[in-house]
């Protein structure tokens, strides 16, 4: 086995301190964090545009003049008259709205949804794929740590030369 101090090189499990593998399970930590949260805010971004796309569907087939609440915001609904059933506006972000078709604001918020699913299972992928080929890049088959990760160079540098090492959490 190679030296700890080469860059690139395993260091051995059992050689490493147990600050080294809190370093590790900190590192694993953040990214299945930041992982889950970007999932959430895609889940919810798809859920919203659903709810839109089943408010059109159900504004289709509400009459000409037929008094309602408009929602301003997720909380705030305004009384309003619909005056005229085939168009919509479109809130497309940052406070810009289009005036659209009922069918071509079906057919945006379906593109979303789409595109926001799409978005999901090719992130989910990704990690799934990028994690397994990180633990295979790390372990190396033989219980051998690989430094190829430079948060863990570098906690594994500091911890090494130091008997009382503290890590530094990201945030």
């Amino acid at each position: 086995m190679a030296s700890r101090g080469a860059a690139g090189s395993p260091i051995s499990v059992e050689k490493m301190s147990l600050d080294q593998l809190k370093a590790i399970k900190e590192q694993s930590d953040t990214e299945v964090n930041l992982l889950q949260d970007s999932l959430n805010k895609i889940r919810t971004a798809a859920t919203r545009l659903e709810i839109a796309a089943n408010a059109l569907q159900d504004l289709s087939f509400r009459p000409q003049g037929k008094k309602m609440l408009v929602p301003l915001t997720s909380s705030l609904y305004v009384p309003g008259t619909l005056h005229d059933e085939s168009k919509v506006l479109v809130d497309v972000g940052t406070g810009y709205f289009i005036e659209k078709t009922m069918a071509e604001g079906k057919d945006y918020c379906e593109r979303k949804i789409n595109l926001l699913k799409s978005n999901y299972d090719e992130l989910v992928e990704r990690k799934v794929e990028g994690r397994w080929n990180d633990k295979w890049r790390m372990w190396n088959g033989n219980g051998d740590l690989d430094q190829s990760s430079p948060l863990l160079n570098s906690q594994a540098r500091s911890c090494s030369s130091s008997p009382s090492c503290e890590l530094a959490t990201e945030s």
